[in-house]
C-alpha cells in the first residue's frame, strides 16, 4: 500500500487490496463507473456509486462513509476525481485502486461478471473517431465540416490536460450505460445495510 503527501492521491495496489479482503479487513469498496460498466464486471462486495451521482451528492454520501474507503474505476482517473470530491467534504481514509479494474483483472483477482458491454472509454473513442472520420470525409463536399473534426480534437486535448471528459459524462447518461436503477436512495440503503455485512 502506498500513501503519498497530502496534495497527492493515496493509492492501494491490487495485491494489497486483495490481501485485505482475504484477511477479512476489507475497506468499503466504491466503484464509480457507470452502472452498465459495473454490471459487466466488478469486485465482489463493491458498491456502485457512479461518479456524476457521487459528485452531486457527496455531502449526503459522506454521512454513510466513515470508515476506510477504496475508490475504483476502469483505470484510476474517475476514482481520483471521486477522491477529490469526497476529500473536499472532509472524508478521511480515502484511497484509489491503483490501475483500477484493469490492474485488478491483470492480478487475476476475483471479479463478479455479468452482461458484457463496452466500457465508457471505448465508447468515447468510437464516438470521437466516428465524428472525426465523418467530418473529414464530409468536408470534401462541405468544407466547413473540417472544423467539427478540429473541435473534437480540441475537446480530446482538453480532456487529457484536465483529466476530465465531457463526452464520457454525456455518454454515461445514455440508457445503455445506466443499466439497473442507480439512485441516491438505493445507494444509501445499501450502505446502511452493509454495516452488518457486505453486499
Amino acid at each position: 500500500m502506498s500513501t503519498s503527501e497530502t496534495t497527492r492521491t493515496a493509492t492501494v495496489d491490487a495485491t494489497s487490496l486483495r490481501e485485505l479482503i482475504d484477511a477479512g479487513r476489507a475497506p468499503r469498496l466504491l466503484d464509480v463507473r457507470t452502472p452498465a460498466e459495473f454490471e459487466t464486471s466488478h469486485i465482489p462486495g463493491a458498491y456502485n456509486v457512479p461518479l456524476d451521482l457521487l459528485k452531486e451528492h457527496r455531502e449526503e454520501l459522506r454521512n454513510h462513509l466513515d470508515e476506510d474507503v477504496v475508490l475504483i474505476c476502469r483505470s484510476g482517473a474517475r476514482a481520483t476525481q471521486a477522491e477529490q470530491a469526497l476529500a473536499g467534504v472532509g472524508l478521511p481514509n480515502l484511497k484509489v485502486l491503483n490501475g483500477g479494474m484493469l490492474a485488478w483483472q491483470a492480478a487475476n483477482a476475483p471479479i463478479r461478471q455479468g452482461k458484457q458491454r463496452w466500457d465508457l472509454e471505448r465508447q468515447v473513442r468510437l464516438v470521437a473517431g466516428s465524428i472525426v472520420l465523418a467530418s473529414v470525409l464530409g468536408s470534401v463536399f462541405v468544407p466547413g465540416l473540417k472544423w467539427v473534426a478540429g473541435f473534437i480534437g480540441a475537446g480530446l486535448t482538453f480532456a487529457a490536460v484536465t483529466n476530465t471528459c465531457a463526452m464520457g459524462m454525456m455518454l454515461g447518461k445514455l440508457p445503455y450505460n445506466r443499466g439497473a436503477s442507480c439512485d441516491l436512495d438505493t445507494i444509501v440503503g445499501q450502505l446502511r445495510e452493509s454495516t452488518g455485512g457486505r453486499a
